[in-house]
């Protein structure tokens, strides 16, 4: 017994004088990323790292085109976009007056549009009553 409580002593007094002969230093983050900072000589170790986990497909033909359209077909494209602009318009001038939106609540196909005046300003809430989605649009006041 008592060759047992002296290795316990022993023990407990040589793990509370090891603690007082540890040193420490700090602890220095170095980033490994030549962009942030690291060694520059990363560089090409992260770049043939990043294209070996690359999964996407290079075009096969190497001129990029942006899918330019013809003079021809912006044209078209142009023109319709007005002819639908016009036609819009003249739909919400029939509907809406001459005086425009007023307060109120409309009917216009599918859609439900109510006309509020609130603190913000003009707000629109149009209900697709078809599919059931709805948006609202606020017009501030000047």
């Amino acid at each position: 017994m008592k060759n047992q409580l002296s290795f316990i002593i022993f023990f407990v007094t040589c793990f509370c004088l090891s603690g007082t002969f540890c040193n420490g230093q700090d602890l220095v983050y170095k980033p490994i990323n030549p962009a942030f900072g690291g060694e520059t000589f990363n560089y090409q170790w992260m770049l043939n790292s990043a294209q070996v986990q690359n999964l996407i497909e290079e075009p096969e033909n190497e001129s990029f085109s942006f899918n330019r359209n013809s003079s021809l077909e912006d044209f078209a494209e142009n023109l319709n976009r007005q002819l639908l602009s016009q036609i819009s318009r003249q739909v919400a001038t029939s509907q809406f007056g001459e005086a425009g939106l007023e307060e109120g609540s409309y009917t216009v196909g599918n859609f439900q549009i109510e006309v509020n005046n609130t603190v913000e300003g003009l707000s629109i809430t149009i209900l697709d009553t078809s599919l059931g989605e709805q948006t609202q649009v606020i017009i501030p006041f000047f």
